[in-house]
């Protein structure tokens, strides 16, 4: 079961219109994968839309009265021409259907694992890779600047060394499943770590994790070299 949920603060800006891409496209992945996320965003949408419909004109009585009676000139010829073309839609017998095709799958192949990509992230199936050890990430051409948008892989029974955040990261569990220290998390999960948190990320069966960093890694342990190479990678 989903355990971390972007905050309800993060869901209203994600409805209204108001998030980076990276981060847009992570909400849009969870609310994929839980039912709970996309009911909020669903009245968060509709609470916005209805505040914009009943939100005051900016239009001045005056201006409103000239656009009236300028209307009503024609109002009849209108009236008249409007009624017999509804008449005409109305009259007929078959009514043209909107059809709606779903969005291709799209899967995502890496070291020998093979993922599903939710909606959000199909257009990245194709993505050039960068490997070290059994780390893999595809970093997303998204060019917000510092914020980095990646996929991120882990092999089998592969981890990602002791370290902290220099600034703040988001990792969206596509597939499969990691632990740290505090827990273990499940695809879905949405996770926001920052300097005053410390792990060590393990996986047995592989995952695939979106993330968004907007600073690099800080390692804790190991030979610092090494772990700068990493730190490349996952960053």
């Amino acid at each position: 079961m989903i355990k971390y949920h972007p905050t309800d603060e993060m869901l209203m800006a994600h409805a209204v219109g108001e998030l980076a891409a990276s981060m847009a496209i992570a909400v849009s992945a969870h609310c994929e994968m839980c039912d709970q996320c996309a009911k909020k965003v669903a009245l968060f949408t509709e609470k916005a839309a209805q505040q914009a419909f009943d939100a005051p004109s900016s239009n001045d009585d005056n201006a409103e009265a000239s656009i009236t009676d300028s209307l009503n000139e024609e109002s009849f010829d209108m009236d008249a021409m409007f009624g017999n073309m509804l008449a005409d839609i109305m009259s007929d017998e078959t009514v043209p259907k909107t059809l709606v095709t779903p969005s291709p799958q799209a899967e995502i192949s890496v070291c020998g694992e093979t993922y599903a990509l939710p909606r959000a992230l199909r257009r990245y199936h194709q993505l050039g890779w960068s490997s070290i050890g059994t780390i893999s990430r595809a970093r997303l051409p998204l060019n917000e600047g510092d914020t980095r948008a990646s996929l991120l892989h882990i092999g089998m029974n592969g981890s990602v060394p002791s370290h902290t955040h220099k600034g703040t990261e988001l990792t969206l569990l596509l597939g499969g499943h990691f632990e740290d220290e505090h827990d273990t998390y499940v695809p879905g999960d949405f996770i926001v770590l920052d300097g005053n948190n410390h792990h060590t990320p393990q996986t047995h069966d592989g995952c695939l994790c979106y993330t968004v960093s907007d600073a690099p890694l800080h390692f804790t342990k190991g030979v610092s070299q090494l772990l700068n190479a990493v730190g490349r990678v996952i960053y």
